[in-house]
């Protein structure tokens, strides 16, 4: 029998439904102890907020996120607002003993996450932090053959995130849609929002960022400002680029941009080591690109492997082998995990003192291109 979950839900933009999604599908495919159940939606616009909650399922919205916070019934708050809302929320969720899942990244700066990690932790409340790329099938994979070894000392890491859409001047800064480009609201540019994802999915892999060193620019220096009217200064990156050194004395080199015209969400990565290389892909997210050294026969060489078998990670939930599955999947496998987790009694994994890990490379990724200097990276 699985016990029900009552799910209040903060935020209803494109994060919000892809978490919705990932509550309302978790049963049909996994057998998790757990039954989310859709409480209640909480938005600034009440039509719209009303209009999600009939969409999705939800028992009943609101436009007071504390409303939520102080309702007995809800025991999972999901926060998936803009970044400079996360810490206020996640602190009075933690504080009222509910399960917290917050969008990433973390918090505005590494300061203020750690504000968030010392409530969750003192409250000892279960908490996840949504980088979901490490649920792609083809990355935990990646991930698997790295533990096994089979890379053996690894030498590179390399990865990038390039989008284009704010290349034009005329896309205004602020408001509910372009919040990502007000420093107010998004704290960083590319940094926080691309290249976080980056480098979770790299200390994941491949352990501690020890060092880096960076450069950003921030290419349209001015835009109108939706909530003002006015042209002001833009505050975020629109581009960044750093180097930098892991714990295991790898070296890595990562790139992001929202200038890269023609690519709407290139997100790669490659991973070198002594034995064996990796290597994938978003825009074929299914596969894994693998070579292995040790093979010496006349046809060694890059083997792509397609990740859909039944032994694969998280495949055998889904389809018959050939078939693949995409983006909003990685949202069904991370709340799955999850609820194995809360009913284990086991800590979720990214949580929130790994978010803050990954906070501090961004701070120091920031620091460095500021000050034209390598930085050394607190840890966490």
């Amino acid at each position: 029998m699985t016990k029900k979950l009552n799910i209040g839900l903060i935020g209803y933009g494109f994060m919000g439904r892809t978490h919705s999604n990932a509550y309302s599908q978790v049963n049909h495919f996994f057998d998790v102890p757990y039954e989310p159940v859709l409480q209640v939606v909480c938005g600034l616009e009440e039509k719209v907020a009303k209009d999600f909650a009939d969409q999705w399922g939800y028992k009943s919205y609101t436009t007071d996120w504390h409303k939520v916070i102080e309702d007995d019934n809800i025991d999972q708050v999901d926060i998936c607002v803009p970044n400079n809302m996360h810490a206020e929320i996640a602190i009075a969720a933690a504080k009222a003993g509910k399960n917290i899942i917050c969008e990433k990244p973390l918090a505005l700066n590494g300061p203020q996450a750690e504000t968030m990690v010392e409530a969750i932790e003192k409250a000892g409340v279960p908490n996840l932090v949504s980088f979901n790329y490490r649920r792609v099938p083809a990355v935990t994979l990646a991930k698997m053959l790295i533990d096994e070894g089979r890379l053996g000392k690894i030498f590179h890491y390399r990865a990038n995130f390039l989008q284009d859409w704010t290349i034009s001047a005329n896309v205004p800064q602020g408001g509910m849609a372009t919040w990502r480009l007000d420093v107010k609201a998004a704290g960083s540019g590319v940094t926080g929002d691309l290249l976080a994802h980056c480098i979770d999915t790299a200390m994941w892999h491949n352990g501690q960022i020890d060092t880096v060193c960076a450069m950003t620019e921030t290419f349209v220096k001015k835009r109108m400002h939706v909530e003002t009217g006015k042209v002001e200064d833009v505050g975020i990156d629109d581009a960044c680029t750093f180097l930098c050194r892991f714990g295991n004395e790898s070296l890595g080199n990562f790139e992001s941009t929202r200038y890269a015209r023609g690519h709407k969400a290139l997100y790669t990565f490659e991973i070198n080591g002594e034995n064996a290389s990796i290597a994938w892909d978003l825009h074929d997210l299914h596969r894994l690109s693998y070579f292995d050294h040790s093979d010496e026969s006349i046809v060694r060489g890059w083997r792509s492997v397609h990740v859909t078998d039944g032994d694969m990670p998280y495949m055998d939930k889904w389809w018959v082998p050939g078939l693949q599955i995409g983006y909003e999947h990685t949202f069904i496998h991370q709340i799955a995990d999850f609820l194995e987790n809360l009913a284990e009694g086991k800590p979720a994994s990214p949580s929130f003192r790994e978010a803050l890990a990954t906070q501090y490379v961004c701070d120091a990724v920031l620091a460095s291109a500021k000050d034209k200097e390598w930085k050394t990276v607190k840890k966490a």
